[in-house]
């Protein structure tokens, strides 16, 4: 399973903004430009962040983006299927009656095991936790070039 550009950079852009929550909203021309991705993108990917509510915006001088609520109560689950939809390898495990063999096949029940590692290990990630130990890699990587 490959993730989509769409969510690899959602959560980028989510955690922006949780690594810049105290300061407030931020602009998204400036996550754009540290983040290397398309203003022109990045507000294509924030609506459906905003409708989900996930993500707030003000308007004005000092307006912008700003997490809608703590990043410790986000997980990288709600992100993606904000992004994605439901996370699901194969329609059968959403869906046994998709599949006339749903009932009898030994690969759906192993398609269903990695399908719930997948939700719970991103169930499990909040972005605060991402934001923490992306500030350890920042700082390890500064130390490193001392």
């Amino acid at each position: 399973m490959k993730l989509s550009t769409r969510s690899r950079y959602g959560v980028r852009l989510m955690l922006d903004l949780a690594l810049n929550s105290s300061k407030g909203s931020v602009f998204l021309k400036d996550i754009a430009r540290k983040e290397e991705i398309s203003e022109k993108y990045l507000s294509l990917i924030i609506i459906p962040l905003k409708s989900a509510g996930l993500v707030n915006s003000m308007r004005g001088a000092h307006g912008g983006y700003s997490l809608a609520k703590p990043a410790s109560s986000i997980t990288l689950e709600e992100i993606v299927d904000v992004l994605e939809g439901e996370t699901c390898l194969v329609d059968c495990v959403k869906d046994p009656s998709s599949c006339t063999r749903s009932s009898t096949c030994a690969s759906r029940d192993l398609w269903t095991a990695l399908n719930n590692t997948i939700s719970r290990t991103l169930g499990a990630i909040t972005l605060e936790e991402l934001a923490v130990k992306s500030r350890e890699k920042g700082q390890s990587a500064a130390m490193f070039h001392i």
